[in-house]
């Protein structure tokens, strides 16, 4: 089975609004006896749950559950409800330090993984084999009962491979391919699961009664530490490729233009990953079936180092063994910062130059080299300026959040002085205002949301339209995450906590936790679903609300004016964006997806999937895993694919250009 990574050599995205603090010292594993001074330190500092509480224990439990058994097949109700009695003990002794139910379960785990393993074995080695196309199953676990006895357990398992099978035959793949593909799938799960290591058990268990707080609030191992630093900074020391994992091979999927691998010439595309080595051909280390992250830590390395990659290339002449060596070097992710690119539309006899200028994320760091997102966003505000462009389209569709000192900095070259967001923990308030009386961009303005626009994105965009600054277009709703996050660095290289420690406010005094900014004019995109968004995660806070935020000259006269929104230009707007919509076949069958998306039942049909054979580019097998269903808004945007202007954008653009219009293409 292919699983697509939508990371550079295993950068995982981190969003949020929040503000970090970095840990220095080496990595080192995380042990039992350190346990409870983290857990102390979670709670100490949540808005919350200032202490552990038997809703927190009881959240914990569930959490390390699914962890144990994520898709309610390995245990029966008997056995899980034994499961949770354990850990219910597990919870208060791992607060004195002692982890030995822990330890016991990651080994019941290894033997209940290896008994589906050794189950889908016998049954696809079968000589007289077919697939069963009258099953049916709710593939969603959350959905679905778990089984009540070993015999409802085993059909459970019958049906889930069968189900597996029919997603591959669907595919145009042959049934001795299929069962093969299928019984490698669940080898690799136990392999995975008996690799694991005790410092990966404890992390997962901090990381479950941290999310046992709220969705947001986490354990970062030393490795995820290094990746959230990296999705902060953009920038890391390494080869340069995007990797993924196919049926246990890590395989290059891409080579980042400048990298140093690019820059080597002999790593290509579709190339697999076979054995690394720090030390040359002759130490190398097998990867084959490793974890796709311990494969990445293991290739990732200083600027200036050599790793040499043994790999299989297949081309016209059969397989190819060889190996190659790469000084790794800083890589710059382009991709992840802001950008400007201009586009065109005629209104009126009039051709309009119309800007857009995507900002992925809030990101930045400290240094000489260091990226910023509210230095790279002022420099191409200035370009914009250069090339004259008449009205601007700020792109936070796809920003999952970032740092919040960037995102009050950024919303304040919009206006003149005055609040941009509340940040409010207990009983303290802290107000965040533009002081710096200049307007960075005084002309017309939109911004582009959906529903994975989250956190620092969001403050943004309730300060544009509280302030009445532009037009807000997008899902009716943003994600709704309206906390922050303080990043905690840890001693001993332990890694760091991430814990929510404050809610977030518009200048208006509204929270979006939970609901989201609403927009002026709604243009859907296909994440507009109702489990896509803060309320459809696990435990998530309650929103609040406080007195309005004033002071202040959000719109000076003279140089930096802008011309506020009004309630009839937004009527105007959405008015000539909904016969758009109506006539726009692109986005007519996003709406129609969105409609059978909800309206869809949670069974799956084997009978159906086999009639299913149109798509024969796709690359695994209908299985319920990859829903976004629950995801974080960070989740959500890994999974997307690049697009030079989507649908979205495209009614962005008009809906600016009838701005502009009705603005009379001033600032």
């Amino acid at each position: 089975m292919k699983l697509r990574v939508a990371a550079l050599l295993g950068v995982l995205a981190v969003g949020g609004t929040m503000a970090y603090q970095q840990a220095t010292a080496e990595p080192s594993a995380l042990q039992c006896r350190v346990m409870p001074v983290l857990l102390d330190q979670m709670h100490d500092s949540h808005i919350e749950y200032r202490k552990a509480t038997k809703l927190v224990d009881e959240r914990t439990v569930e959490l390390y559950l699914e962890y144990l058994d994520p898709g309610r097949s390995l245990l029966t109700i008997d056995e899980a409800e034994a499961v949770e009695d354990r850990l219910r003990s597990a919870v208060r002794m791992v607060r004195k330090g002692q982890c030995e139910t822990l330890d016991a379960l990651q080994q019941d785990q290894i033997q209940w993984t290896h008994s589906i393993e050794d189950y889908v074995e016998k049954l696809v080695s079968k000589k007289k084999f077919d697939v069963d196309k009258t099953v049916e199953l709710v593939l969603d676990p959350d959905d679905r009962k778990r089984p009540t006895t070993p015999a409802e357990r085993e059909e459970l398992w019958r049906k889930l491979v069968h189900i597996q099978l029919a997603g591959y035959l669907s595919r145009g793949m042959e049934l001795d391919e299929a069962k093969n593909r299928v019984a490698r799938r669940y080898q690799l799960q136990s392999k995975r699961v008996e690799d694991r290591e005790t410092h990966e058990v404890y992390s997962t268990y901090l990381d479950s009664v941290a999310r046992a707080l709220d969705p947001h609030s986490t354990y970062f191992s030393p490795d995820q530490l290094a990746d959230f630093r990296i999705a902060m900074e953009l920038k890391l020391e390494g080869i340069g490729a995007v990797l993924t994992t196919d049926d246990g091979y890590t395989v290059v999927r891409e080579i980042v233009k400048g990298g140093a691998a690019d820059r080597n010439g002999q790593l290509k595309a579709d190339d697999k990953i076979v054995a690394v080595s720090q030390a040359g051909p002759e130490e190398s280390e097998d990867v084959i079936d490793m974890e796709l992250r311990k494969v990445v830590k293991r290739i990732r390395g200083n600027k200036g180092t050599p790793v040499t990659l043994s790999v299989l290339r297949d081309d016209d002449d059969g397989v190819k063994s060889m190996d190659i060596t790469i000084v790794r070097d800083s890589i710059d992710l382009e991709d992840k910062a802001a950008s400007l690119k201009v586009e065109t539309r005629e209104v009126g006899g009039r051709t309009m130059k119309l800007g857009v200028l995507d900002l992925p994320g809030f990101y930045g760091a400290s240094g000489k080299d260091a990226r910023n997102s509210d230095e790279d966003v002022r420099r191409l505000l200035d370009e914009a300026h250069t090339q004259e462009v008449d009205g601007l389209v700020l792109d936070l569709s796809e920003n999952g959040g970032g740092l919040l000192d960037h995102a009050i900095t950024i919303s304040g070259y919009f206006i003149g002085t005055g609040p941009v967001v509340g940040v409010a923990g207990g009983k303290d308030k802290t107000t965040h205002s533009d002081k710096d009386p200049s307007v960075q961009w005084d002309k017309p303005l939109v911004v582009l949301t959906s529903r994975l626009s989250a956190s620092a994105s969001e403050i943004v965009a309730a300060a544009v339209k509280d302030h009445g600054r532009g037009v807000l277009v997008g899902d009716p709703t943003t994600f709704g995450k309206g906390s922050v996050q303080q990043m905690q660095g840890l001693p001993m290289g332990l890694g760091a906590l991430k814990i929510t420690t404050d809610l977030f406010f518009s200048p208006g005094g509204r929270s979006n936790q939970n609901t989201g900014v609403a927009v002026d004019v709604v243009v859907q995109s296909p994440f507009d679903l109702p489990f896509v968004g803060e309320a459809a995660l696990k435990y998530p806070l309650e929103p609040k609300t406080i007195d309005p935020m004033n002071g202040g000259v959000p719109n000076p006269e003279g140089d930096g004016h802008w011309d506020p929104i009004t309630g009839t230009m937004i009527e105007t707007l959405a008015q000539s964006s909904a016969s758009r919509v109506k006539d726009n076949e692109d986005l007519q069958e996003i709406a129609e997806s969105l409609a059978e998306a909800k309206a869809r039942t949670p069974v799956v049909k084997v009978a159906e999937l086999l009639e299913d054979d149109e798509d024969d580019t796709a690359d695994e097998p209908v299985t319920g895993e990859d829903s976004a269903k629950g995801k974080t808004p960070e989740e959500l945007a890994a999974d997307l694919d690049d697009e030079t202007l989507t649908p979205q954008m495209e009614e962005a653009l008009n809906v600016l250009a009838d701005l502009v219009d009705l603005q009379g293409g001033n600032g």
